[in-house]
């Protein structure tokens, strides 16, 4: 079985192929052929050591992959040899509250992922694909559209009417549009591309800010809004642009952290949060319930997904490197053969 591994905090040149034994299959567990494999910054993050893992271990790399049964244990209930399947990025999160252990247990982290041509899991780590996605669609769904789902509705409990700001134009906040305006929202998107806010504007956007023309976006984005600002924020920037996503979001509303694409260190005045009661919340993916109601709305707005490229498992290097240049508009996939 051919597989990468990558090793945190060594750089982007410590992704190796090699080739693994095929793991033993417990009584609850489902063995899955990965078909396509969608990658997130955090597959970065890890290469650069910039996301805590514990020291001494090579995973095999990333969370997100669809494919299809090829065995189940003696007590799955759930799958049969042959259903399609996506993973789920927490293994152990099924509902409800986020448990104080469900880091030690996502995929390609402290635990091996997915770009495998087969894996290994529980019954409860998996869902059925929408039934009108191929693989390389439905592997784009773990993080990036359960981040989008959870960031507008959960923490940001937006109701049709209401205006989502969403920060650029990669895997997260394109599906953030994509949901959002299947959900009746009004949405407000940034980039520092006029071609990539056309594309938007394509998929929907109803206003776009080009944040070089307008470096003070946060004005804009209050001026688009009658003063108000946005509902929910999904603030995907980090140190570098959180307060201006305060400042560009409406008393009372939310800003859902979900990345730090420009930094983690910057002195933060927290007061304008206090004085306009607002709402900052990180966000770290969801569970599985998260996902299935997320896979609902898909399947009933037969919503599909923005593939920007897709490279062949040899490819797998030069996909990473895409994903670090940040020219990706929607979602980078792994097909896998």
């Amino acid at each position: 079985m051919k597989a990468y591994r990558i090793t945190p905090g060594a750089g982007l040149q410590s992704l190796e192929r090699v080739e693994l034994k095929s793991a033993p299959l417990a009584a609850r567990e489902v063995r899955v052929r990965i078909r396509a494999v969608s990658l997130n910054y955090r597959d970065l993050m890890i290469a650069t050591g910039s996301y805590p893992l514990p020291a001494g271990f090579s995973p095999i790399a990333a969370s997100d992959g669809a494919g299809d049964v090829l065995e189940v244990g003696s007590a799955v209930r759930d799958f049969k040899v042959g259903d399609r399947v996506v993973t789920t990025f927490f293994q152990t999160w099924p509902s409800g509250e986020r448990p104080a252990n469900s880091g030690h247990l996502a995929l390609g982290g402290a635990i091996d992922g997915v770009l495998a041509e087969e894996v290994v899991l529980s019954q409860h780590g998996l869902l059925p694909i929408p039934a009108h996605l191929d693989y390389l669609e439905a592997a784009t769904l773990p993080v990036a559209a359960v981040t989008a789902w959870t960031s507008l509705f959960v923490a940001g409990r937006a109701q049709p009417g209401n205006t989502a700001l969403l920060l650029g134009t990669g895997g997260v906040s394109i599906w953030a549009l994509q949901v959002a305006k299947a959900a009746g929202l009004r949405t407000v998107i940034t980039s520092s591309s006029d071609e990539k806010l056309e594309r938007a504007r394509g998929l929907g956007a109803d206003e776009t800010i080009n944040y070089r023309t307008h470096p003070a976006w946060e004005q804009e984005v209050l001026r688009l809004t009658q003063g108000e600002g946005a509902h929910v924020t999904v603030e995907v920037g980090g140190a570098g642009t959180l307060a201006r996503s305060v400042a560009a979001t409406r008393a009372g509303g939310t800003i859902a952290l979900v990345g730090v694409l420009t930094g983690v260190a910057a002195d933060f005045n927290p007061f304008p949060l206090l004085f306009g009661a607002k709402s900052l919340t990180g966000i770290l993916v969801g569970s599985r319930e998260h996902q299935a109601q997320l896979q609902r709305l898909v399947e009933t707005k037969q919503i599909r997904p923005v593939i920007d490229r897709v490279f062949s498992f040899a490819e797998t290097p030069a996909a990473y490197a895409h994903l670090q240049s940040g020219q990706h508009f929607g979602k980078l996939v792994i097909a896998m053969g």
